[in-house]
């Protein structure tokens, strides 16, 4: 059984978030904070604090689902440091994200010639 059928898209939320929330609230974090419409099928990825649980939120057509991951012994690699509030992941970055790989800890070199 397939989890998610490729989405169109996939945003991970910066800042870390209150495991308390549920549906609601990180529905309201998509619609406030980042202005985007939820009821779209795109993915939105949130992470604790601890960066040992993801909670992926997304519309199935029917409903809004959640899916929760909680590492055992290990972190994930969340790029926290990074100036954007969200960043897109492709679907492919997600399994890596997912599998415990950093997929956004390198940012582009910018040199300029000496001459």
């Amino acid at each position: 059984m397939k989890m998610f059928v490729e989405p169109s898209e996939v945003f991970l939320h910066r800042d870390f978030v209150d495991f308390r929330k549920s549906i609601n609230g990180l529905v309201s974090i998509v619609e406030d904070e980042h202005v985007r419409d939820a009821y779209t099928g795109t993915l939105f990825v949130f992470c604790n604090k601890a960066k040992d649980k993801l909670k992926i939120l997304y519309w199935d057509k029917t409903g809004f689902a959640l899916w929760y991951k909680r590492l055992e012994k290990q972190k994930f690699k969340w790029p926290s440091k990074l100036s954007s509030q969200e960043f897109e992941l492709t679907y492919q970055q997600l399994g890596w994200l997912l599998s415990g790989y950093d997929v956004l800890g390198h940012e582009p070199l910018h040199y300029q010639s000496p001459i």
